[in-house]
């Protein structure tokens, strides 16, 4: 969609007041809840509450629930972020020094939550990639499979711990990574911002319905995240919508096998997939697919596969 006369008119309102600006500067850097808002900001819930209100109905922020929490983010439509970066542009970075600090203060304090979740679920995951090839390999093979970059935009729909987005980001001159758990997000910040990286936005968000723009990304990563869902094929169908033409789809999980304990321990919904199947989803997705890559362990138990697909580039489409 594109801003008409009266749209633009409203969402330049909405942004003239010096708190949502404060509102607008804070959301460009990071998701944050009203109590966090109220936090920096400092002043109370409700009245912080009002101006996330005023924006959100201009258009230029969103909402979204996470358990009993709401979270705001900038919007994901391309004109309204557009209109957001040339106010932005305008201010001063010196008179949000002080909203700077206290939100570094938030971030600090997510990042500890953060660390102890982390240390709660760690042995879980060192047992499942202990069942297969070594983790060296299995991001060598990404690597390869994803190409040599650079890329205009990389999402990786389940992002987790952001391990992704560390491994290709560097290659990327923008990164998004979405993920349900605001856990997990605050984890793929530490890691983000470890590895230098300040062209990451990082999104709580559905993978059956990622509100992501059509065609917008140039690589689509699904790593490790298929065999958790009730329905891969829609997963893959959404993944493959964000392709961009001449752009590439790599998704990495396990090859069939018959672990079924993985079901009660570890929530697996699917025990691996075989590639006809994942081949199946591509082509009826509207992607290509190459010939897949498998990694099996050093000793029993799961192989990993790597599938690419890539949509057809616009003189691909119309040579057909």
């Amino acid at each position: 969609m594109s801003f008409n006369a009266d749209q633009t008119v409203e969402a330049l309102r909405a942004v003239g007041e010096p708190t949502r600006l404060r509102v607008l500067s804070l959301l460009a850097g990071d998701e944050l809840s009203v109590m966090e808002l109220s936090r920096i900001l400092e002043q109370s819930q409700p009245r912080v509450s009002r101006h996330l209100k005023l924006m959100v109905d201009a258009g230029l922020i969103e909402r979204f629930p996470d358990g009993a929490r709401v979270f705001y983010r900038l919007s994901s439509d391309l004109p309204a972020r557009r209109l957001i970066d040339t106010v932005l542009d305008l201010l001063d970075d010196a008179a949000g020094e002080a909203d700077d600090r206290r939100l570094d203060d938030v971030r600090r304090d997510r990042e500890a939550a953060a660390s102890a979740y982390f240390e709660r679920v760690a042995p879980q995951w060192d047992r499942i990639r202990s069942l297969y090839v070594c983790e060296t390999a299995v991001e060598a093979a990404i690597l390869e499979a994803a190409g040599d970059g650079p890329f205009e935009r990389v999402v990786d729909l389940g992002t987790g711990s952001g391990r992704m987005l560390t491994l290709l980001g560097k290659k990327a001159r923008m990164s998004v990574g979405l993920d349900l758990s605001q856990n997990m997000l605050n984890i793929a910040r530490t890691n983000v911002a470890r590895a230098g990286l300040d062209k990451v936005e990082l999104r709580h968000g559905d993978i059956f319905s990622t509100r992501l723009p059509q065609h917008s990304a140039d690589l689509v990563l699904v790593h490790q995240v298929l065999h958790y869902l009730a329905d891969p094929a829609s997963a893959v169908a959404e993944a493959a919508r964000l392709v961009a033409p001449g752009g590439r789809l790599l998704i990495v999980d396990f090859a069939p096998h018959a672990l079924e304990h993985l079901r009660e321990e570890h929530q697996h919904r699917r025990l691996g997939f075989a590639d006809d199947e994942m081949r199946r989803w591509l082509g009826e997705a509207g992607l290509k697919p190459s010939e897949p890559v498998a990694l099996p362990p050093d000793t029993e138990g799961l192989t990993v596969s790597i599938w690419t697909a890539e949509r057809p580039s616009v003189a691909e489409a119309s040579a057909a």
